[in-house]
Order: C-alpha cells, then sequence, then structure tokens
C-alpha cells in the first residue's frame, strides 16, 4: 500500500477513531499534528475552510476526512 498520511490533533475523538482505524487493518501510517508540525492557517491553505480533522492522504492522493476514507478503504477491500 503507498505511504499514508494522517493529519490530527491532540484531543480529537475522531482523530483517534482514525488512529485506531489504521492500526486495525495493520497500515503505517506517518500522523502529523496540529500545532507541532502544522499551523491552522497551513491546514486551511491545504485543505481548505470547510475541512475538519483528521484528513487523510494515500500516496500521493488526498482523500478526505474520516467518512471519505472508510469509503476509499471499502473500494480497495480493506475493510467491509
Amino acid at each position: 500500500m503507498e505511504q499514508v498520511v494522517l493529519y490530527s490533533a491532540n484531543n480529537c475523538q475522531e482523530c483517534e477513531r482514525a488512529r485506531m482505524l489504521l492500526e486495525s487493518i495493520g497500515v503505517d501510517y506517518l500522523e502529523y499534528k496540529l500545532d507541532k508540525d502544522f499551523t491552522n492557517k497551513q491546514f486551511v491553505a491545504e485543505f481548505g475552510k470547510t475541512a475538519n480533522l483528521p484528513q487523510f492522504s494515500f500516496g500521493y492522493k488526498h482523500i478526505g476526512g474520516l467518512k471519505e476514507t472508510l469509503q476509499y478503504l471499502k473500494q480497495k477491500n480493506l475493510i467491509k
């Protein structure tokens, strides 16, 4: 599988779910955290004003949030 990047934040319940999802299917991932690895301004510049954390990229393709990533993983037959 291509490199998976997770953009997350501390104290974010959806971000914790995202981590648990990736770990449950055995995916190695690189995690970038808000206020440690990127600023809110950088996040908005990259993903837009309406984007929420977490965000996922697989390889060079931005997938989206948790909902979009679940759909992507289903299409790839990595989850049911």
